[in-house]
């Protein structure tokens, strides 16, 4: 159920092993938030994805989905702050040019203070960052986009995820770098925040998972698209069937990466209330990509850049063309994805895409970043539930449902929203290959990746080592501190 990353990456390995499945998906296109839009030949990712692991077997399947058509791409990406650009990861030089030698002061005198008086208690996230990079380069450099991608305050996230997070970059850290360079040479060695290099499809992210499904109907199973999970059918100790897009169809196993209060209120006959008001409690923050087409090109060599300036409604900007230069197909012109978070029924969400356009068109002229007046088309994409949200009902929540999901051993959920965690793409790969292994006959705990384990395959080992590294590298929900 569902055709995303971690649904494509269950039946594939399922398909290797001799396993006919169906895999079912509600929407016109395989891939989820990893899909590439397609307008007019211009393509363009929902958010940009970079293809970078600390896990081998994973990037050993994308390599082995796409062996000729994933280009090593380097990255270049900028903060844009008060009209001017900051390189990121920090370049000393850079940052006191951008901030001006007064104000470059004041953040060292704010670094200063910080580690002399540190604010206690350190619960929330701002007092975390301020106490590590002084307050005023956390309200430079952290707190506008925290709350933009988030929608909420900074001050009401918990410390522990920008603990996490932030986890191997340090104020002193990102200055060594600048200085002197990436000494870590080894791939596991490397501070995720800081990478320079990653792997990228040269048609986007969405070309890795249009190839994975024809590979794995090539090898006799199926994918079938517009087709939602209208209810699944369970008895005590198993799942029997699901009906989507009007048919009924029965299985021996299923996979689930599709949003768990969806799963639950599907579920037929119902689940105990305290279930379903359980799973009902699950939020996500959505996310809307205006693209932009514009006369011209080298508008900016960054593959995308963070807005932390609060007069515009975006928060990052994608410049296709620097991904690949096959995302946008005729050279002399540019694609520009315009990224907004938001929450499906408010302003943003609900405008007119055509209104869209056009305040997308008012932000990049604002910012500089192009003439309005060569800006010839644009189109826009939605994506519901992007980002599984942790509030202060998440943990209960989550363990009632999992709690009741126990009874319903030859059902495995996998994947970003299939789990209700805010991970990358190769973890929901990993879980996925991992819940294709206990159908082939293994034991794995698709909740228990980080816990002292070695997962194993023919000729090969997934280790703990493995494991932890990906968890590492992992994004974290911030959670309100009332939890």
């Amino acid at each position: 159920m569902g055709a995303g990353p971690a649904g494509l990456t269950a039946a594939y390995e399922l398909a290797k092993g001799g396993v006919s499945s169906l895999t079912v998906e509600a929407t016109d296109a395989v891939g989820g938030l990893s899909q590439t839009g397609f307008y007019k030949g211009y393509r363009f990712d929902i958010g940009g994805h970079r293809f970078f692991t600390k896990v081998s077997v994973v990037e050993e399947l994308w390599k082995e989905i796409l062996p000729d058509d994933l280009l090593t791409r380097s990255r270049m990406s900028r903060i844009y702050y008060n009209g001017k650009f900051f390189a990121y990861p920090l370049k000393p030089f850079n940052a006191l040019m951008g901030l001006g030698l007064f104000e470059t002061f004041r953040c060292v005198a704010s670094y200063g203070w910080a580690q002399l008086f540190p604010a206690k208690p350190e619960d929330d996230f701002a007092t975390w960052v301020s106490n590590r990079f002084g307050k005023r380069l956390f309200n430079t450099f952290f707190k506008t986009y925290t709350e933009k991608v988030w929608g909420i305050p900074c001050t009401e996230i918990q410390a522990e995820w920008a603990a996490q997070r932030i986890k191997g970059l340090s104020l002193f850290t990102a200055v060594k770098n600048a200085l002197i360079g990436e000494t870590a040479k080894r791939k596991e060695d490397v501070v995720k925040t800081l990478i320079d290099e990653f792997l990228y499809p040269r048609h986007g992210p969405g070309m890795m998972w249009e190839r994975a499904c024809d590979l794995i109907q090539e090898r006799g199973s199926s994918v079938i698209l517009d087709t939602p999970v209208e209810r699944i059918y369970w008895e005590k100790g198993r799942v029997i069937s699901i009906e989507a897009g009007g048919e009924t169809h029965e299985a021996e196993y299923f996979i689930s990466s599709i949003a768990i209060r969806d799963l639950i209120e599907s579920l037929s006959p119902a689940p105990p209330e305290d279930v379903l008001t359980a799973a009902r409690t699950l939020k996500y923050r959505d996310f809307l990509t205006v693209a932009l087409m514009i006369r011209g090109t080298d508008l900016f060599p960054d593959n995308w850049i963070y807005i932390h300036d609060s007069s515009v409604a975006m928060g990052r900007v994608q410049n296709f063309g620097n991904w690949s230069p096959e995302m946008v197909p005729d050279p002399e012109t540019s694609c520009l994805g315009l990224e907004y978070f938001c929450f499906e029924g408010d302003d943003i969400w609900s405008a007119p895409d055509r209104e869209l356009i056009e305040h997308g068109k008012r932000e990049i002229a604002h910012l500089n970043l192009a003439n309005p007046d060569d800006i010839f088309d644009g189109a826009v994409v939605r994506m519901k539930k992007a980002y599984p949200v942790y509030d202060g009902a998440y943990s209960a929540a989550m363990k009632k449902v999992r709690e009741f999901l126990k009874r319903l051993p030859n059902l495995q959920l996998t994947g970003r929203n299939g789990m209700h965690r805010y991970n990358n793409q190769d973890h929901s790969m990993l879980t996925a290959m991992l819940a294709a292994r206990n159908i082939l006959g293994a034991k794995y705990d698709l909740w228990q990746v980080n816990v002292d384990q070695e997962y194993h395959e023919e000729g090969k080992r997934i280790t703990l080592d493995d494991i932890r590294q990906m968890e590492a590298t992992q994004p974290l929900v911030p959670r309100r501190i009332d939890e």
